[in-house]
Formats: structure tokens, C-alpha cells, sequence
């Protein structure tokens, strides 16, 4: 599994939501200038991101899976 490309893909998309939501996180807890004009931008982002990811996960899981 590890070495399928779809696989790598989706991991990828799923870390870069895990970075985007990371700098999120810090950008709230920090607050000033860069939350404010920021934080929408990177949350929207964020739901972009993970709705990509979310979609490859689910192409590998039907492409690769041997449900039934």
C-alpha cells in the first residue's frame, strides 16, 4: 500500500490539511494582526483542502478496496 501512488496522493492531501489547520490553530491562539487578516482566508482553505482530500481518500478507497 505504500508504495501505491493514489495512496502517497491522498497522504499527502492529508497532511497538508494537518499543516493548514496547524497554522490556523497558531494564527487564533496568537491573535493580532496576522488573525485578523488571515484566519477566514486559511480556514477557507482549510475546507477546500480537506474536501480534496477527503474525495482522494475515498477514489483510493473504491479503486483499491475489495468490498463487497
Amino acid at each position: 500500500m505504500l508504495g501505491d501512488p493514489l495512496f502517497i496522493v491522498a497522504a499527502v492531501a492529508a497532511l497538508a490539511v494537518l499543516i493548514i489547520l496547524a497554522i490556523g490553530i497558531g494564527g487564533y491562539a496568537k491573535g493580532g494582526e496576522f488573525n485578523r487578516r488571515y484566519a477566514n482566508k486559511i480556514m477557507r482553505l482549510r475546507i477546500l483542502a480537506q474536501a480534496v482530500a477527503v474525495m482522494l481518500i475515498l477514489l483510493f478507497v473504491l479503486m483499491r478496496g475489495k468490498g463487497g
